[in-house]
């Protein structure tokens, strides 16, 4: 078993490449800042890059949507100690990203580009409007546990883990996954859309609303409640009720 220094250490480690990956990721999808972005770099044949993009998509998607199930938790956590699944869980996505950014391959076309200096400064205005509401959505349900500071803190303190309680506050009682509205705000607030950005926008919302299935699933049997919140809160779109739903950000499970 990782010692309680030794595991806190950990967990604050895995923060600081959560947030260095955060913040390279503002810059390189809104392509400023940062030394490769989602446009930027020599372009490849079509269908070699379309192919590594894909597949350097599909590897996160596993990866974060396999270690984030309670039955990999349950077996994984056999081999992890418990108060840093959630750190590792956490590097590992960061990895995975950090893997995407360097080695994603811009694809040349453009689909749209917004020449209007107003169009364009609200664009980029909802790019980083989208960036606050996934900050504001994490700090809502507990940031800090979320990306596995406060579990290590409870182990520094040699105190048992205690879960959060479900809850709705602030934007979750607008929507049920603000947390994904916020990322879509940031995948789709493009002034100039490229072909690499579209294929990034669409598979990343497809990937989204697929994952949504299984993590309100997990919220369903983790807590009662969630069932009638579901019923009565929209899942992405605030208007309407909960009847748009297509099923389904994780309040208190991932």
């Amino acid at each position: 078993m990782l010692g309680r220094v030794t595991a806190f250490l950990y967990g604050a480690f895995c923060y600081v490449v959560f947030l260095a990956t955060f913040l390279y990721a503002v810059g390189f999808l809104g392509n400023f800042g940062v030394p490769k972005s989602i446009d930027s770099g020599p372009q490849m044949p079509l269908g070699y890059a379309l192919a590594i993009n894909l597949a350097l998509l599909g590897l996160f998607a596993v990866q974060h949507s396999v270690m984030a199930r309670p039955w990999f938790k349950n077996a994984w956590t056999r081999f992890v100690p418990p108060a840093v699944e959630r750190s590792t869980y956490v590097l590992f996505s960061s990895l995975a990203l950090l893997l995407l950014f360097w080695k994603w391959e811009p694809m040349g076309g453009v689909v749209w580009s917004v020449e209007n200096p107003y169009g364009r400064g609200a664009i980029e205005v909802l790019y980083a409007a989208g960036w606050l509401v996934v900050l504001v959505a994490t700090f809502l349900i507990n940031h800090f546990d979320l990306f596995g500071l406060r579990q290590v803190w409870f182990r520094l303190k040699d105190e048992p883990y205690q879960p959060l309680k479900f809850g709705t506050p602030g934007l979750y009682k607008v929507v049920r996954h603000p947390l994904y509205v916020g990322w879509l705000m940031v995948f789709w607030a493009a002034p100039v859309m490229t072909v690499a950005h579209l294929v990034f926008a669409v598979m990343t919302t497809a990937y989204i609303l697929v994952a949504i299935q299984f993590e309100e699933r997990d919220l369903v049997r983790a807590h009662g409640e969630y069932e009638e919140y579901r019923k009565r809160v929209p899942m992405l779109i605030p208007i309407g009720g909960a009847k748009e739903t297509v099923k389904g950000d994780l309040h208190t499970v991932r």
